[in-house]
């Protein structure tokens, strides 16, 4: 199995020191000192030489050396400038590294492709935990080439991740992430991983991509997964209706798909979501 060097204390520890980092608490982060666990990340990615990966949030690089070990390329999205002198160390050790200092939620698909020398096919990271899930749903959007997700996000996150309906934690961004992909795997991941331990759980979590509409009509089905949450103590019809869908168009609707509109969002699966946007989609063009 493939780990990282600096997966524990004392690497972790000497490499901070050498570039400064250490005494720096303005970093805010926590790094990954278990060799087990990155390990395991190995075993869920499944890369080969053939892939090339996209990473966000590499810090000081501890999961982007066991990615080298077996990925054709490694491009690192990273918006810390502090961590910059330890990526530019590691890209001048491994030829089929590149990195882009930058937020990922601004940097373009066509940056990543034009630094990885093609497509990403894969992203693996450890995410950073206030923008994973919404890094997570832009890039399996905005990057169609990405096959698979292998990423570590807050332990919340990755049950909203992984909810199903009727599941306290279902709600439109679950709907809406699976129009577009599956979750195939999970694995915790405690603070005692961690330098310094973060005062939350962490899961891994792998997501395949399985689209569930056509790609021309996931911001159509999104929109009515918005509508149908904006208000999710409401009705569905009552939701929807206050979202600005007119209620005749709704009847209509719900009549066609057998979906009662005194239901509530969070009992419709995306399936569902995607016949009633088929419906409405009818009875406007009527």
């Amino acid at each position: 199995m493939t780990g990282s060097p600096l997966a524990n204390p004392g690497a972790t520890r000497a490499l901070l020191e050498a570039y400064g980092l250490a005494t720096k608490h303005s970093l805010g982060q926590n790094f990954l000192v278990n060799n087990h666990v990155i390990e395991k990340i190995m075993d869920l990615a499944e890369l080969g030489r053939e892939d090339r990966v996209l990473e966000v949030g590499p810090g000081i690089g501890t999961l982007t050396l066991a990615l080298l070990a077996e990925a054709g390329h490694v491009v690192s999205v990273e918006m810390d400038r502090e961590l910059e002198g330890v990526l530019s160390a590691h890209a001048a050790a491994h030829p089929n590294f590149t990195y882009l200092m930058g937020d990922a939620l601004r940097v373009t698909p066509a940056q990543i492709a034009e630094a990885a020398g093609g497509e990403p096919d894969v992203l693996v990271a450890n995410l950073p935990y206030n923008v994973a899930a919404t890094v997570i749903l832009r890039y399996l959007q905005e990057v169609p080439s990405l096959r698979r997700l292998v990423v570590m996000v807050q332990a919340e996150v990755a049950d909203r991740i992984c909810a199903g309906p009727g599941n306290r934690t279902y709600g439109a961004y679950t709907a809406k992430l699976a129009l577009l992909a599956r979750v195939t795997g999970r694995f915790e991941v405690g603070p005692g991983n961690f330098m310094p331990p973060p005062h939350v759980d962490s899961a891994v979590v792998r997501i395949d991509r399985a689209p569930h509409v056509d790609a021309a009509r996931v911001a159509e089905v999104s929109a009515v997964i918005d509508a149908a949450f904006a208000q999710r103590r409401k009705t569905i019809r009552n939701s929807m209706s206050a979202s600005g869908f007119a209620r005749d168009a709704l009847d209509a609707a719900f009549a066609e798909t057998g979906i009662q509109p005194t239901c509530r969002a969070e009992t419709l699966s995306p399936a569902d979501f995607v016949r009633l946007a088929d419906a409405l989609s009818r009875t406007a063009s009527n």
